[in-house]
């Protein structure tokens, strides 16, 4: 089996340490390279071609924010996991917005840390149904009706079947969990998660969960 090429990137040496360790373990990851800020991610991964990125989001020259818009707006753009101290922050919703496809706590038990390597290589998001909702309930308050009128009207280009798969993504239903819901097989789901993140211009399912929050989807289904 071919091992999930991973790119490290944190300001602090001994969390570097700390993750190569606990992460290089694992006989099907590879640490391919190693950044201490995020100035230095576009040239480690044009040089070492990386699955997955694990991103500290605060570094003092270039955040993992502004790293992780970068990186996810190349083509081809390696997956992204945030690493963060704090459960609801803003800076993680932005980098979730930006394309990341979870974020891990650095308190997290290294067996879990792993897992969700493996998940987001496999192109599963990293963020359970409670945490999602939690940070988007962080910065529902205070967010601009603009928001909840563009998400709307970029929603409103599904049809009917994609609306109720995109509400059901919100939720953080599975694709099997979707299809008995909706009466489907787990490929026709498959299939109408990927046109809704074709037809949105959106990078994964998480990116879909915040737009339906967004724009009220989650309210009208009862959720």
């Amino acid at each position: 089996m071919t091992p999930i090429r991973l790119l490290l990137v944190d300001d602090d040496p001994l969390v570097r340490a700390g993750l190569s360790f606990m992460l290089g373990g694992a006989d099907d990851i590879e640490i391919v390279g190693e950044a201490a800020d995020g100035d230095e991610v576009a040239a480690l991964v044009d040089r070492t071609r990386p699955d997955v990125v694990l991103m500290d989001i605060r570094m003092p020259i270039v955040d993992g924010l502004s790293a992780t818009e970068r990186l996810r707006a190349r083509p081809d753009a390696p997956q992204v996991v945030v690493l963060t101290t704090f459960h609801a922050d803003e800076q993680v919703v932005r980098a979730l917005r930006a394309g990341a496809a979870g974020f891990v706590l650095k308190d997290t038990p290294p067996a879990e840390i792993v897992e969700a390597v493996r998940r987001v290589a496999a192109g599963d998001p990293v963020l359970s149904p409670a945490v999602t909702r939690q940070l988007m309930a962080h910065t529902a308050a205070g967010a601009p009706d603009t928001r909840r009128t563009k998400a709307r009207a970029r929603i409103a280009a599904l049809n009917d079947r994609e609306r109720e798969v995109a509400a059901a993504v919100g939720r953080g239903a599975a694709n099997a969990e979707i299809a008995a819901e909706l009466f489907m097989s787990v490929s026709t789901v498959k299939t109408h998660v990927s046109r809704i993140l074709t037809e949105l211009d959106l990078n994964n399912r998480v990116q879909i969960a915040l737009l339906t929050y967004d724009a009220g989807l989650l309210e009208e289904d009862g959720a």
